[in-house]
């Protein structure tokens, strides 16, 4: 067996790993798929053997990838998918090593969040033509993403039957495939409501699905073309720099601790495993109470 069948092979079976035992979403197996198989070519060009590479090897790699301009977090992120690979190739006896013990990861340094304010949330809010199926469809995307938090893989990835509308909840099925419960409010629910009612039948024409939102051929919708309207509106209210879909999630995380949410509802609500990672909104929570004081107190 040549070096690189015997690598598709051992490859192939970590990603069924990734899914099957620690039960990663698809976006998720994407992200190491598209990380290992940067490097598996990176070894391949220059003839390294992925059983018995050194750690000097591997720095060969990193320099390659600062050589393209990466930043820290984009390197430490694939030397993390690497370091899983290898992890698993140790745990199935392939190797006795792992190369990547005595590799020090890049510093990264803590990016905050950048929420956008309530009033633009507003007019992003107000932004989509309700009278349209697809504008209907926008304001309650929308509506629901800024009342949950959830992340833009949840809010594409939902079917009909994860929504209770008599409960006014909906049933999140969150990173690691882990579950969460989340109020959607009153607003949210009633928009939910009419647009199952009324205006998804229109976008879903003679199709059949379970996806909660759809396109306009009534199948459901990318991650990409959410980006494309959060973008669009954004752009048609002249809120800049556009902000990223995942804006919303900050911005509703950001907005309730500024309103006096405790941090461990938060927490819940994000579905966050580690509070340290919620904690990082506390600090935009801060320094705008900063520009607040700056602002109206007559020494600020």
């Amino acid at each position: 067996m040549t070096q690189k069948s015997s690598n598709n092979k051992h490859i192939t079976a970590f990603f069924y790993s990734l899914k099957l035992e620690r039960g990663l979403s698809e976006n998720t197996i994407s992200s190491y798929k598209s990380d290992i198989n940067q490097y598996l070519k990176f070894i391949e060009n220059k003839k390294f053997n992925l059983f018995k590479i050194s750690s000097n090897q591997i720095g060969c790699f990193i320099d390659d990838l600062r050589k393209n301009n990466l930043n820290s977090k984009s390197i430490a992120r694939k030397l993390s998918s690497i370091k899983q690979l290898y992890l698993y190739l140790l745990k199935t006896k392939k190797i006795t090593t792992n190369p990547l013990a005595s590799i020090v990861q890049p510093k990264i340094q803590s990016s905050i969040p950048k929420p956008i304010s309530e009033k633009q949330i507003t007019q992003l809010l107000n932004s989509p033509n309700e009278r349209t199926p697809l504008g209907f469809r926008d304001k309650t995307m929308f509506e629901l993403m800024y009342a949950t938090g959830m992340r833009v893989s949840e809010i594409i990835e939902l079917n009909l039957m994860q929504v209770n509308l008599n409960q006014g909840t909906i049933r999140v099925l969150g990173k690691g495939n882990k579950e969460r419960l989340i109020p959607m409010g009153e607003y949210a629910n009633d928009y939910l409501l009419e647009y199952i009612r009324f205006h998804r039948i229109k976008l879903l024409k003679k199709s059949q699905s379970q996806h909660l939102f759809l396109s306009n051929r009534g199948k459901g919708m990318t991650r990409q073309a959410f980006w494309y309207c959060v973008k669009k509106y954004a752009a048609d209210c002249n809120i800049y720099p556009l902000p990223s879909p995942h804006m919303l999630r900050h911005s509703f995380a950001t907005h309730l601790l500024n309103h006096g949410a405790d941090l461990r509802v938060v927490q819940m609500l994000l579905g966050h495993t580690n509070i340290s990672t919620t904690q990082i909104y506390t600090l935009v929570a801060k320094e705008k109470l900063k520009q607040i004081h700056q602002k109206h107190h007559p020494r600020g």
